[in-house]
């Protein structure tokens, strides 16, 4: 695999750990144990962006994936707490990944669906502690 070095602070947040680091080897570890492929550019990016991807993230990602290709659909934007992931769903690969921005707009093309993954299935501390669109709000 490609070295890959962090970005410094700044527009990404704070610089990414180095690819040798403990914290960037645990996100590889759960990338590696995954049924999902991820691209070196989807690599890249979660490193860069010092995005988590931890085993319950991982679970859910893999879930989603299930259900569109049940569905039929070939790449998928997929809304995964406050991560966004392009996935080719038939080759099981995530093409790329950043995070959901706060405010403003982001364009996504060649895309057939749009998954919301269930956060519902995410931990207690997990939906505590995370930030985005969903924050507080209530499953009915």
């Amino acid at each position: 695999m490609e070295s890959l070095q962090g970005s410094p602070a700044g527009a990404h947040g704070p610089p990414a750990p180095a690819a040798g680091s403990t914290a960037f080897r645990d996100v590889l570890a759960e990338m590696e144990r995954s049924s999902l492929n991820f691209s070196r550019h989807a690599q890249k990016r979660i490193e860069q962006r010092n995005l988590q991807m931890d085993g319950g993230r991982v679970e859910r990602l893999e879930a989603a994936v299930e259900r569109v290709t049940e569905k039929g659909s070939r790449d998928s934007l997929i809304l995964l707490d406050e991560l966004a992931l392009v996935v080719s769903v038939r080759s099981k690969t995530v093409v790329t990944a950043i995070e959901q921005p706060g405010s403003g707009e982001g364009v996504f093309t060649n895309i057939d669906s749009v998954v919301i993954a269930d956060w519902s299935r995410a931990s207690k501390q997990q939906a505590t502690t995370r930030a985005g669109p969903f924050e507080g709000a209530q499953r009915a």
